[in-house]
């Protein structure tokens, strides 16, 4: 599994200067550039370790503490004749369940028990990129395309490689953010794709830098990737049960990541958070295959909204996934500047850089999204609607 292979176009240092983020828009039409290939174990199983949710009906996971959780997962094991000492972590939400070290017979055994919906193996999520810090453009032309107004007041859930904590141009409330990579506490970013991401949901409305599509808004930083962008399922499973049970109705959680094929206990989880009334943006993939063939971009509800990639002309992104079945908008993603690492700013390109153009909106204006255009070229032969203010 992979961030949905970001692609990233490199262009210049990054200049900070002093301009009110009022004006002066920018348009460019540029390639796909520098598209990042698929790490070598991206996807690739994690070897004995499970993935363990349980049915709605065995277990009210909605309601259920941390420590509830893991005392019902612990009886399970026993009755199992499985050490309650497997247990890696647990999640929350709707399916909640837990993390385990299991033999393949024990995970057998797993899936037959009464209170047991699914059992998935982990598996790795890795991202492969290259970059280059920019220099800032005020209201990029792919804000303007959108549209943007003022976030201040909402919260963003950014399930990423974290966020840069004292970036001059982001709202981050560290209290509410955490990290789910074992061993690792600070959910900072030190990759940068995911101050990246957050930058075009919320940048401030101030003297430097860009602008963000609901600035100012909260952004909560949900650490599932390290340093070098890799991490598992299983960390983005318990990040939407920690949504599910400290977020509201009227959040939005991004999710420019994905599986490189079918988890049915990751598209639950999104459906649950959603039921929930807190919508979601998800980034369609770059694989130029169909949507559907990928989780969580798959995943259908009401408040979930999975968004293809268009360039500055309203061409859609050559790498972009598609399916009018699962895919609910296109949005840009091809040559977008926003916030990196060091305070900077950079350039990249992707469905995940798509995905929270759309969160953004959602902050706004929640499930009343206007539309301007279309996507052209779409591969599915029926346009994508380009979301808008």
């Amino acid at each position: 599994m992979h961030l949905r292979k970001t692609i990233i176009i490199a262009l210049s240092f990054a200049i900070l200067f002093g301009c009110k983020k009022d004006n002066s828009s920018t348009s460019t039409s540029q390639t796909d550039g520098c598209v990042s290939q698929r790490s070598y174990k991206n996807g690739d199983i994690i070897d004995g370790q499970y993935i363990v949710a349980y049915k709605s009906s065995s277990l009210d996971t909605r309601a259920a503490s941390t420590q509830r959780i893991s005392k019902v997962s612990q009886d399970v094991l026993q009755r199992n004749k499985i050490n309650s000492a497997a247990i890696r972590s647990t999640f929350q939400g709707e399916p909640g369940g837990f993390v385990a070290r299991l033999s393949a017979q024990e995970a057998a055994a797993l899936k037959n028990d009464v209170d047991i919906e699914a059992v998935e193996p982990d598996r790795f999520v890795a991202l492969s990129t290259c970059f280059t810090v920019a220099d800032p453009r005020l209201i990029t032309w792919n804000v303007s395309r959108v549209g943007y107004g003022d976030g201040t007041g909402k919260t963003a859930w950014v399930i990423d490689t974290g966020i840069e904590f004292d970036h001059p141009d982001l709202n981050v409330d560290q209290s509410r953010s955490k990290s789910f990579i074992s061993g690792v506490t600070s959910a900072d970013d030190e990759n940068g794709h995911g101050t990246h991401v957050a930058g075009i949901i919320g940048a401030k409305n101030n003297t430097i830098g860009v602008l963000g599509v609901a600035s100012g808004a909260s952004l909560v930083s949900l650490r599932v990737l390290d340093k070098d962008g890799s991490g598992s399922l299983s960390s983005i499973i318990q990040a939407l049960g920690y949504v599910n049970t400290n977020g509201q109705a009227g959040d939005v959680v991004n999710l420019s990541l994905g599986e490189d094929s079918v988890s049915t206990i990751l598209d639950k989880q999104v459906q649950n958070t959603a039921a929930r009334g807190i919508y979601v943006a998800i980034a369609a993939g770059n694989d130029r295959e169909p949507a559907r063939n990928f989780s969580p971009g798959r995943a259908n509800g009401t408040n979930i909204f999975t968004v293809s990639a268009i360039d500055s002309l309203d061409n859609f992104a050559s790498f972009s996934n598609y399916g009018n079945d699962v895919v609910d908008f296109a949005a840009p993603g091809v040559h977008i500047l926003s916030t990196y690492l060091g305070g900077k700013y950079a350039y990249m390109s992707g469905t995940s850089m798509a995905a929270p153009h759309l969160a953004g909106l959602l902050l706004l204006k929640g499930r009343n999204i206007s539309t301007s255009g279309v996507a052209k070229n779409d591969p599915d032969g029926t346009p994508d609607p380009i979301a808008h203010y």
